[in-house]
Formats: C-alpha cells, structure tokens, sequence
C-alpha cells in the first residue's frame, strides 16, 4: 500500500463526509444566524429558543435526505470493501 494510495483513499473518505454533513448542518446554521438575529434585535435571550427550530430542521432534513445520505454511505462502504484487492497489491 503506498502513500500515494492512503492519501486517495482519505481523501475520498473526506469527500463523502463532507457531503454527508452538509445537508445537516447548512440548514442548521442558517436557522440558528435566523433566530440569533431575531434575538439581537428582540433582546430575548432564551436558551431554548435556537435549540427547539433546530431541532425540528434537522429532523425534517434527516426524513428527507436520509435516504439519499444513506444510499451514498453504503456506495462508498461497498466501493472500499471491493476495492481492498487493489489497494493490498
């Protein structure tokens, strides 16, 4: 196994978490800029308050992307575990 081999292989590793997390965590931030905002300007300082919204946008895009984050987690899963003859020699 050379290095050169090792680098791809996380890099492709990097690639699909990155592409797994990001459905969660862009709408999650954008909520959370959202109701920061709206607290600033309301001066409400509830703890509560970014925590519930958050909650219920991950849970809808978990409903609607889990699928899809799946079926590439068990894409890349498969491709690795097919290709370790190539990688060993």
């Amino acid at each position: 196994m050379t290095p050169e081999t090792i680098y791809m292989v996380g890099q492709d590793a990097m690639i699909v978490a990155i592409k797994l997390t990001a459905p969660v965590l862009l709408p999650s931030l954008v909520v959370g800029l959202i109701i920061a905002m709206f607290q600033a300007a309301t001066q409400i300082n509830e703890m509560t308050l970014t925590f519930v919204p958050k909650l219920i946008i991950i849970g809808m895009v978990l409903m609607i992307m889990g699928p899809w984050m799946l079926q590439m987690f068990l894409d890349y899963f498969r491709e690795l575990i097919m290709s370790i003859p190539q990688l060993i020699g």
